[in-house]
């Protein structure tokens, strides 16, 4: 009998601390419950990139002196400076400039030894492509600056992640829900 009364208390503790349990995990998925999404939605949404994030490479031609310190000091010798020697004047002439993004492991290296600030990180992230010969940049795409993503008017930007609008989380639910029929 005596047994069976400490069987019946080792019951009801094991009970009360499953219980606990269950309640620990019930007010973690409540906390859950009241937080706002943080999924943004890509295409229409973008997050701002750090401020030290290394993007795309702009490059402005008519301060290239061509001196290939950016391809030395690249691990790959990615850069490639086409040139042509001045000889009355001893100088050296730029002809082209590009750069292949599939190649590319943006190290920054180029923009940092750059001695004349020629070469600089944009914020652009966006560079895929179906064909990847798409991705080698010559100095007349890479002399494009991109658009901020912060003032590009088409998106709509978010500045931080605790603050999404209920209507955008709507209107995309209810995307999901129309049907459309084709003939």
């Amino acid at each position: 009998m005596f047994s069976m009364m400490i069987g019946f208390q080792d019951y009801g503790q094991r009970a009360i601390q499953a219980a606990k349990y269950i309640g620990q995990g019930f007010t973690v998925t409540l906390d859950h419950l009241n937080r706002l999404p943080t999924t943004i939605q890509y295409p229409y949404e973008k997050l701002i990139p750090s401020e030290r994030f290394r993007g795309r490479i702009h490059f402005e031609f008519d301060k290239c002196i061509a001196c290939e310190v950016c391809v030395r000091v690249c691990p790959i010798n990615l850069p490639v400076v086409d040139w042509q020697l001045i000889k009355n004047i001893r100088k050296k002439q730029l002809k082209s400039y590009s750069i292949d993004f599939g190649v590319c492991i943006f190290c920054g290296n180029c923009v940092e030894y750059c001695p004349t600030n020629c070469l600089s990180m944009t914020e652009e992230y966006e560079l895929s492509t179906y064909d990847r010969h798409e991705l080698n940049y010559d100095q007349m795409s890479l002399g494009r600056l991109p658009l901020s993503v912060s003032q590009d008017s088409a998106i709509q930007t978010i500045y931080a992640l605790n603050y999404l609008s209920m209507g955008v989380m709507e209107r995309h639910s209810n995307d999901r829900t129309i049907t459309h029929n084709i003939n």
